[in-house]
């Protein structure tokens, strides 16, 4: 399986403003006079050996990962992030005719992006949702009525098709095995494992855990059980999460506390904050690759701050 991930923030967009630019200009250009950098040939050497937070950014696209499990393409839910994904789909030379897009919950930033999916609008592609939610198709259609959005779902020129899910359910595309699990979340949420080939990938996003007993987090770790990679909402700090109880996320130390002890092999923190900077989102994964090394003892955990762009292989 290819995991690229297209969007990795909560909530809402957060693209990058001037004032964030020129201040990031700012300290990168006083980093150089420092250096001492005086030959444009040296240029590219100290980009390379930027802080992650100064060379990169983990984007401004909200909630899509792609899974490419042989040819079978999957997009776990429609964030702002599937419009980069459609356009890169239709540079493709070998390019994708159908779509299986597994819905985690229909809050907005998890499904915006949808109306901007270019192969939606292409004839002979087809398109499959799926989703527990109960009447998802309606919910797609009224996202794209007159009133909020100017072309609506039966214009796109691909076949649009709905799969209604249950809570609980195992379920095949051609050969990958699917399950869902319901999360914590307002409005509910569901957790998708896929496995391909003896791999899994765990798409675990909006979920809060409360209550962190073994009776009530037993289940949890079940389905996560030995995930080759665990996608693990951690939007908030421990401070953020006390003050926004029930608003349904969760944070970086609960997340490796239940990677651990489910056995899984690489967890991706994202759904980021749209308040927190780059600078603060790499300062958290920095404190949670510390808090790992206390906890971890003899059990291994890869742990990667998702960003956009971000491709792991299995």
């Amino acid at each position: 399986m290819e995991i690229t991930f297209w969007g990795a923030r909560g909530s809402i967009p957060t693209p990058m403003d001037n004032k964030d630019l020129s201040a990031r200009i700012r300290t990168v250009l006083e980093l150089a006079v420092k250096k001492g950098l005086t030959d444009v040939s040296d240029i590219d050497e100290f980009v390379k050996k930027l802080p992650w937070y100064l060379g990169n950014t983990a984007g401004g696209d909200t909630s899509c990962v792609e899974v490419q499990a042989g040819d079978t393409t999957i997009i776990l839910d429609a964030g702002t992030g599937i419009r980069p994904l459609g356009n890169d789909i239709m540079e493709r030379p070998d390019r994708s005719k159908q779509f299986h897009i597994l819905i985690s919950h229909t809050h907005w930033d998890h499904i915006a992006g949808f109306p901007f999916f270019v192969p939606a609008f292409i004839p002979g592609n087809t398109v499959i949702f799926y989703g527990p939610h109960g009447m998802l198709e309606q919910r797609f259609r009224r996202q794209q009525e007159r009133e909020y959005f100017p072309v609506q779902l039966d214009a796109m020129g691909a076949d649009i098709n709905f799969v209604q899910l249950g809570k609980q359910c195992k379920f095949e595309i051609n050969d990958v095995e699917i399950e869902t699990f319901p999360l914590y979340h307002p409005g509910g949420c569901f957790s998708y494992r896929v496995t391909y080939k003896g791999k899994s990938v765990v798409y675990a996003t909006d979920g809060e855990y409360k209550d962190l007993s073994m009776k009530k987090i037993q289940p949890y770790m079940d389905f996560f059980r030995d995930a080759d990679v665990l996608i693990y909402d951690a939007q908030y700090t421990m401070v953020e999460s006390i003050e926004r109880e029930d608003w349904g996320h969760s944070t970086a130390p609960i997340g490796i506390n239940i990677a651990l002890d489910s056995g899984v092999k690489t967890l991706v923190l994202t759904h980021h904050e749209p308040t927190h900077s780059d600078e603060m989102l790499w300062n958290m994964v920095v404190d949670a690759k510390n808090y790992l090394r206390s906890q971890g003892g003899e059990r291994k955990l890869d742990l990667i701050g998702a960003y956009q762009g971000l491709r792991i292989s299995l």
